[in-house]
Parts: structure tokens; C-alpha cells; sequence
């Protein structure tokens, strides 16, 4: 068995805007295994400046990773605890390299194209212009259900944003979920969340910056509105840590990025966790080609959540791999009939 790996950039059709900065390109790298005649593909999508193992060791810990193929998926898994986009690349790559179809990692209904994933539109950052732009496409798209990133520009034109989206659609018509990526700060946060409570929105993602603890728990048990801990799961490895953390901010729910947070076996911990709590979930993509995004939008159907899922990643760049993925009102599904075109 021999392994190699390599890094590809993509590219934004159009920059994107988050409250830590815009974005106009994004590494990942792809790993391949290969054994006799078989071959097995996996992304090890890391996200600078979010991803815990960003690290100026990260493709060293890759190299070692080929050097030491031979150990094995689980033990490989146990040994990158700190390097949780490639936890998830080993994952896929041996299951990919096990699988009849190296792509059909997870088979399903889902992989057979006779059943699709609901999703929510995302809406980026940017001119209020742009914004409102971006939520009529959504809406033309078929999406009945929008997440819109909030906390880069002024909160007053934000609201107007949702006012906009409120006067249009109820919320039966179309659920809408905020993500503040942690813009709020702890004092203020508590009369941000009545105000956007005004316009019954499904949940608000990390209103304040992940580790504050006793602020972000004061939160939860104040809050008008539903919160969703997002960057607050990065860095938590171990079992106990995980249940202590759920027990003391007591979410209403939690958002799951697998490549942060240690592939699908960290993932399903927290599933686990978060169901013995009666805490609300879903899975969501952190910006991976579509070679991660196949492999985390395969095993979240598996996962049997009716619950619109954050997987509509894959449109966002010029240059993503082809692939059988598409998007059809407001719903990921996989075309048998579409090819993949992915050298490595």
C-alpha cells in the first residue's frame, strides 16, 4: 500500500466576505491511496485561520501520513487527534479505497440518485446591494430556507436586510438562520439577539467568539432565539471534554463541520452527545471541493436528519472538480448518470 498527496487551490468566482475577512481563494489537499490495483481518494480540507490544525506543521504531518500509510485507518485516525482535516482525508481515502466506486464512499438512496439532502442558500458578506442580490437568487432557486452571514457590516443595515426578507416571505415560507461567526461582543450580544429575534428567525450560529464559556452558557439560557454553537466544537478532542462543554453552555444546537472536527467518527461523537441532551444538529461543509463535499453530503444522508443541511458549498468556485453533484431547488443530489473528472 503506498499513499501520496497533493495541494490545489481554488479559486472564488467572486470574493466572499466573512467577519474575519474576504476570501478569494482556499487550499485543500487531496490524498490518495493505493493498493495493487485499487485507489482511494480523500480531501484534507483545512481552513486557515479557523481549522485548529493550521499549523506550520500541517504538511509535514501529511508527508508522515504517506511515510506511514501501513498503519492502518483507526490508527492513523487516534495518531492526527490534533489534525482533524486529516483525520477526515484518512477516512475517506481508505473507505474510498474499500468502496466498489471510489466516490460511492456512503451508499445509499442518496448515491443511487433517487433521494436528495434539503439545504439552506447561503448569502456572504458584502454591499448591502450584493446582499439583497443574493437573497433574490436564493429565493428564485427554489430555497425555503436562506442562512444569511451577518456582523461584517452595520447591524442596522443587517436588520433592514432581514426587515426586506421578512416583509416578502413569512416564516413559513422561508426559514432564515444567521451566522455571526463569534462578531458580537458578550455585553452587547444579549440586545443583538432580541432585536433579530424580531423577525422570527430559525437560529443565530456563535454569536460570540468561541471559549468564553460562562458568557456564551449565560446566553443560551437568556436568549430569545435559538443559538447554534459553531466554532465553539473546534479543538475539543476528547469525549469528556465534548460532554462538558455541551453540559455547561447547554446549546440549543450545535453545527457540524466534519473537517474540523475530526472527520466523520469525531462528527458522530458529538451526534451521540448531542442527542442524549435533546440539543438540536446539523452537518455543514467548510468550504471542501467537491471531493469532500461528496463524501460529507454521502454520509449525512446517512444520518437521517430532515433538517435543511449546510452542504451548498460546491458552486462557489471557477475551478472545482466535476462531479455528479447538483443542485435542484434548494436540495444537493447525486447524478449516477454525471462522470467525475478528477486527476491525481
Amino acid at each position: 500500500m503506498q499513499a501520496d498527496y497533493k495541494k490545489y487551490i481554488l479559486k472564488f468566482k467572486r470574493p466572499s466576505g466573512t467577519s474575519r475577512g474576504v476570501l478569494t481563494t482556499k487550499e485543500t489537499w487531496f490524498l490518495k491511496i493505493t493498493d495493487a490495483d485499487k485507489v482511494g481518494y480523500g480531501e484534507c480540507g483545512i481552513l486557515r485561520s479557523l481549522s485548529v490544525d493550521d499549523r506550520p506543521d500541517y504538511e509535514e504531518k501529511l508527508q508522515w501520513v504517506c511515510n506511514n500509510i501501513n498503519l492502518g485507518e483507526t490508527m492513523l485516525w487516534e495518531e492526527l487527534k490534533e489534525f482533524p482535516s486529516i483525520q477526515i482525508g484518512v477516512e475517506m481515502a481508505f473507505r474510498s479505497l474499500n468502496a466498489k466506486n471510489p466516490f460511492e464512499i456512503f451508499p445509499s438512496e442518496f448515491t443511487k440518485g433517487k433521494a436528495s439532502i434539503p439545504i439552506n442558500g447561503l448569502i456572504w458578506m458584502g454591499e448591502k446591494s450584493f446582499m439583497k442580490s443574493q437573497i433574490q437568487e436564493k429565493i428564485e432557486a427554489g430555497f425555503d430556507c436562506i442562512k444569511m452571514k451577518i456582523g461584517a457590516i452595520d447591524f442596522e443595515t443587517e436588520l433592514e436586510l432581514l426587515k426586506y426578507i421578512r416583509s416578502e416571505f413569512s416564516s413559513k415560507e422561508i426559514e432564515l438562520r444567521v451566522d455571526a461567526n463569534g462578531a458580537f461582543k458578550p455585553k452587547e450580544a444579549l440586545e443583538k439577539l432580541k432585536r433579530l429575534s424580531e423577525f422570527q428567525l430559525h437560529s443565530i450560529e456563535q454569536p460570540i467568539k468561541q471559549g468564553q464559556l460562562k458568557e456564551m452558557a449565560d446566553l443560551c439560557r437568556e436568549t430569545p432565539l435559538p443559538i447554534a454553537l459553531d466554532e465553539g466544537l473546534i479543538g475539543v478532542f476528547n469525549v469528556t471534554k465534548k460532554k462538558e462543554l455541551l453540559h455547561t453552555i447547554k446549546p440549543q444546537y450545535i453545527i457540524l463541520k466534519p473537517s474540523l472536527i475530526g472527520g466523520f467518527k469525531g462528527t458522530q461523537e458529538w451526534i451521540d452527545l448531542a442527542e442524549e441532551n435533546n440539543i438540536g444538529w446539523w452537518i455543514t461543509s467548510a468550504l471542501e471541493s467537491n471531493v469532500g463535499l461528496n463524501a460529507i453530503s454521502q454520509f449525512t444522508y446517512t444520518k437521517n436528519n430532515k433538517m435543511p443541511q449546510g452542504l451548498g458549498t460546491g458552486s462557489l468556485y471557477t475551478n472545482n472538480i466535476q462531479s455528479p453533484l447538483e443542485v435542484e431547488k434548494g436540495n444537493i443530489q447525486y447524478n449516477p448518470a454525471k462522470s467525475w473528472e478528477f486527476n491525481f
